[in-house]
């Protein structure tokens, strides 16, 4: 995986107006994106995921603003971007977006064809119509579509549920962007359907060299596809590492909760796993670390004190006071410490 860096967000704080009210979605975090590697960003639905990838192409909602920090893209601030057609440089033909839902993507009253053309035209202006069509043919084969040329001429409600996620697929990629931001694209499908798309979005991101952000609240989906795994929780990331790292050997409490309640790792007989309590209100300032209410292994200063990222490698960080050496020594629970016994043995470096 190239460490070239080709996108970075630096101490971003995102805010919404609601009816007089303001609050806080993003609490100042930071990612780096390296070029040609798969990130995937995780949490529990209200973390963020959403509202800060979207910072990354100009989609929030008009109520929604940047209200500090740097989101670095090719030497330009993308959060200081505030004209829709700066946006429009950025979005789509660099950095393209795969949403949860395609029919909010997809035009009902054109046909598929149509509307990967006008990605294309959008993209490059003085392309033909004839070689926007054979475009648009070889990008619905390469999503796995077949009889390309009956598909291109029919609707949206034509196609199942899956097959339209693959042809929101499409028209990303027809874009040429350089990152793609996937959206919980599988969530409204089947796990057979979702494991397609999954293997879909691996090829496109081989065969058209793109870097994607993947977003979504299930570890699981992200297992085998993520090179790198940033974890969420209340606008802020508490842990980022290799996805061997995060999966085999987290050191957040979150993370332990988060892993615990995926049902792959229940044990039968025995009752699922699930966090207690609620997220912060992020309408109120946040004191010490926000997780420490339902962290059952909370420490006094975790409630009045944030504590600082903790390098537990070169390429694994998290934001937990239990890092720090004049801590006391926590097991973490047993369904983490079984994890732990079957981690692969890494290279070393």
């Amino acid at each position: 995986m190239d460490k070239n860096v080709i996108l970075q967000a630096k101490d971003v704080v995102v805010k919404f107006d609601l009816r007089g009210k303001v609050l806080t979605a993003i609490r100042g975090a930071s990612l780096d994106v390296y070029e040609g590697e798969t990130l995937a960003i995780v949490g529990e639905s209200g973390s963020g995921k959403s509202v800060f990838s979207k910072t990354f192409n100009g989609l929030n909602d008009r109520n929604c603003y940047i209200e500090s920090g740097e989101i670095l893209f090719k030497g330009r601030d993308l959060a200081k971007l505030k004209k829709e057609k700066d946006w429009l440089q950025i979005r789509g033909k660099e950095i393209s977006m795969v949403l949860q839902e395609p029919m909010t993507s997809l035009n009902p009253l054109k046909t598929i064809g149509d509307q990967i053309c006008e990605a294309i035209t959008t993209r490059a202006p003085g392309i033909s119509r004839r070689e926007a069509r054979q475009e648009t043919l070889q990008y619905l084969a390469d999503v796995g579509i077949s009889h390309v040329e009956q598909r291109y001429k029919q609707y949206p409600h034509e196609f199942s549920g899956g097959m339209r996620q693959r042809v929101v697929i499409a028209t990303a990629i027809a874009c040429k962007p350089r990152i793609l931001i996937c959206d919980e694209p599988t969530t409204a499908l089947d796990v057979t359907i979702q494991a397609q798309i999954l293997e879909v979005i691996r090829q496109m991101k081989e065969k058209y060299n793109l870097t994607v952000i993947f977003i979504t609240h299930d570890l699981g989906v992200v297992a085998n596809v993520a090179d790198r795994v940033a974890v969420m929780y209340a606008g802020d990331i508490v842990e980022i590492g290799t996805a061997e790292e995060v999966f085999y050997d987290p050191r957040h409490p979150y993370t332990w909760a988060l892993l615990s309640s995926m049902p792959q790792l229940g044990e039968q007989g025995e009752e699922l796993f699930s966090i207690k309590g609620t997220p912060p209100n992020l309408f109120k300032e946040i004191h010490g670390d926000a997780f420490a209410p339902r962290n059952p292994y909370a420490l006094k200063i975790d409630y009045v004190e944030e504590p600082p990222y903790f390098e537990v490698s070169k390429t694994h960080r998290a934001k937990t006071w239990l890092l720090d050496p004049r801590a006391p020594k926590v097991e973490p629970p047993r369904v983490i410490r079984g994890l732990r016994d079957l981690k692969p043995v890494l290279p070393e470096g």
